[in-house]
């Protein structure tokens, strides 16, 4: 009995050391910001960002990391599921909270990375934005996040809490009246989330809504930038420097519970920077957000995990945000499951040195009528610009048809189309995209055509009629 009762005793203490041992993780989310901004990409020292620098000094800085779509909630689609979003319907945003359709949201038949890593025992905080669902069901408690704060729609003010009422800012379920500046707000939720989760790994998603419009910001970090002529660039400025910071809140929280040699941290955009409207610079690349050039879809790409990870490394192979959740479940020791069908892998054996392949034979993009491959050093798109892409959200049947070719590698700025020159590499490349297209599901929602659609019934008409080939 006395062996038995010592067995139980070190199985329970093999357990406890077990999910101690376990990481954090850590998912940091900007909005909007271009690739060129920060300056460990070294564009630009206009802005100092020397939290969000910190993360490549101690860790690795993916220069081809990309996100699976060109604007907000598609992406985030993906980054919650590790699958292509357009496999689930999820092709577009939705629209303004007052308007858009009541089926938008994160398709309920999929998993959250939430889901998985708090049947582990993991707790789940997600702050900030969310942008994947506005009725009940696609509330992030009902999507395995134990707490919630922040507000539901794609933008908000940055400084009234009650500037919309169609998407207040919400803690739980409850309507929040007062906040200070949103941007410090959602770093100190963070941090408050991270100490009170101590005695269990944690999973914390901070989505900020910095640096989307509108561009807002208190007077004291206007002051840092007063050299900076231009309005709205000395707004964007003092965004992105405020961002800068609240990361600093975090960073400093996760340090001070000497957590960080056990915290895997992501730090990345969820798309590229929409120049013309805030200044949030792409830096040599081609194209804004929402177009599938490089400027609308490579992103500035962070991992850092000190105990695991090299430090000071630069990762010039492409990832993208879709391998987050495999690569948190990796280091977690959650086995990935094949009928999960994850489209993401896990980058911990390539950012370690371990593998040296390609951790993706290739990549793709399908946006309305814009589409994209990337394979090795070579892409295919189609963008806005090119022949037969009418918009950004337009529908109607996809080719590859008109596309155009690049070498990134000799052409980082997709200046010199080689369609005409390569013409069996365009064939390849066309082909593939085919291949995975015909996986894919009809958008479940078209904004621009249901933007006045209020109510269910006409909306689903519209989107049968938007979605027909």
């Amino acid at each position: 009995m006395k062996t038995m009762c010592c067995f139980f005793v070190l199985v329970a203490i093999s357990s406890l050391c077990a999910a101690e041992s376990r990481p954090n993780v850590l998912i940091i989310l900007a909005d909007d910001l271009g690739w060129g901004e920060l300056g460990c990409q070294g564009f630009t020292r206009e802005i100092p960002t020397p939290q969000i620098d910190s993360l490549a000094t101690n860790g690795i800085r993916c220069t081809n990391g990309y996100v699976s779509g060109p604007y907000c909630s598609p992406t985030r689609a993906g980054l919650m599921t590790g699958r292509y979003q357009q496999r689930f319907g999820h092709e577009f945003n939705p629209g303004p909270a007052e308007s858009a359709v009541e089926n938008f949201g994160l398709s309920l038949s999929e998993q959250t990375i939430a889901n998985r890593m708090k049947s582990e025992g993991y707790a789940t905080g997600w702050i900030g934005k969310s942008h994947l669902g506005y009725q009940p069901p696609y509330h992030p408690l009902q999507r395995g996040f134990d707490y919630f704060y922040g507000f539901l729609g794609g933008a908000h003010d940055y400084l009234d809490a009650r500037s919309d009422a169609h998407n207040p800012i919400l803690r739980g379920l409850e309507t929040v009246n007062e906040m200070g500046y949103a941007t410090e707000d959602f770093g100190k939720q963070a941090a408050d989330f991270i100490d009170r989760s101590q005695g269990h790994p944690w999973l914390c998603y901070l989505a900020f809504n910095a640096v989307h419009s509108p561009l807002q910001a208190p007077e004291i970090y206007e002051k840092r930038f007063a050299g900076i002529e231009d309005k709205r660039r000395r707004t964007f400025a003092a965004m992105l420097s405020a961002m800068d910071d609240a990361v600093g809140t975090v960073l400093s929280k996760v340090r001070a519970l000497n957590a960080e040699e056990n915290t895997l941290i992501f730090f990345i955009s969820d798309n590229g920077g929409p120049t013309p409207s805030t200044t949030s610079s792409n830096g040599p690349l081609r194209g804004f957000k929402a177009q599938t050039w490089e400027g609308g879809i490579r992103v500035p790409f962070i991992v850092q995990w000190k105990s695991k990870l090299p430090a000071g490394k630069i990762e010039t192979r492409p990832v993208i945000q879709l391998d987050v959740l495999p690569t948190a479940l990796s280091a977690a020791s959650i086995e990935l499951k094949t009928e999960w069908k994850l489209d993401g892998v896990n980058l911990l054996p390539f950012l370690s040195g371990d593998k040296g392949e390609e951790p993706h034979q290739a990549l793709y993009w399908r946006f309305g009528q814009q589409i994209a491959i990337r394979s090795g050093d070579w892409k295919l798109v189609k963008g806005i610009g090119s022949l037969g892409v009418e918009g950004v959200e337009r529908r109607s049947k996809v080719t590859t048809e008109n596309a155009e070719l690049y070498n990134l590698k000799e052409d980082i700025g997709e200046k010199v189309n080689l369609a005409g020159k390569e013409p069996e590499k365009f064939k390849a490349l066309a082909s593939d995209w085919d291949q995975w297209n015909a996986t894919l599901v009809e958008p479940s929602w078209i904004p621009n055509r249901q933007k006045n659609a209020t109510k269910a019934g006409k909306a689903g008409k519209t989107k049968k009629k938007a979605v027909s080939q």
